[in-house]
């Protein structure tokens, strides 16, 4: 996984949904609304801490136009990455 690269991936946008997948599997998606406000995120385990969240949010920004509003986590993880995110803008 050290010479992991987007090159390779295919990003779709369907119904306020971006979705990153490569030949196997879906490495992550988000959900989000017009007004830029993050419904749900989520990146396969085996492909984190490998910009794929940021990345997915800062398709969604330029899609909205809007600075993103991160809903409230509902686990341990969703508030560490929340925290890392606090800088993302």
């Amino acid at each position: 996984m050290k010479n992991f690269t987007l090159e390779n991936m295919q990003i779709t946008e369907d119904d306020g949904v971006f979705t990153i997948k490569n030949m196997n599997t879906t490495l992550g998606f988000v959900r989000f609304n017009e007004i830029g406000e993050v419904e749900y995120i989520f990146v396969n385990p085996i492909f984190r801490k490998k910009g794929l969240a940021k990345r997915l949010l800062s398709l969604v920004k330029k899609k909205t136009g809007k600075k993103i509003i991160l809903k409230e986590p509902i686990s341990p993880l969703g508030y560490k990455l929340m925290k890392s995110l606090e800088k993302f803008d």
